[in-house]
């Protein structure tokens, strides 16, 4: 039962990463990539879109995968991450 909560907690904080991770990187994204405060809504716009895809082609990777494999990769590829 506790593996199973530490999991869910996981997949909670993996999932709410990217938005807040924009608003408070932000300043420091833009001086680094030397873009104006504009780019900040394509940025928004990319998650947005990425979140829409996976969402309609979440059930055909879960017919094909074991869920259990998806959230382990989804959780490490969030961690490893930039």
């Amino acid at each position: 039962m506790g593996l199973l909560i530490a999991v869910i907690y996981l997949i909670f904080i993996s999932l709410g990463l990217p938005d807040s991770l924009l608003g408070s990187g932000w300043p420091k994204m833009q001086t680094v990539f030397e873009v104006p405060s504009s780019f900040a809504g394509y940025v928004s716009m990319t998650i947005s879109f990425m979140t829409i895809i996976s969402a309609l082609l979440g059930p055909k990777i879960i017919k094909r995968f074991h869920t259990k494999w998806i959230v382990i990769f989804s959780i490490v590829f969030t961690e490893l991450a930039p």
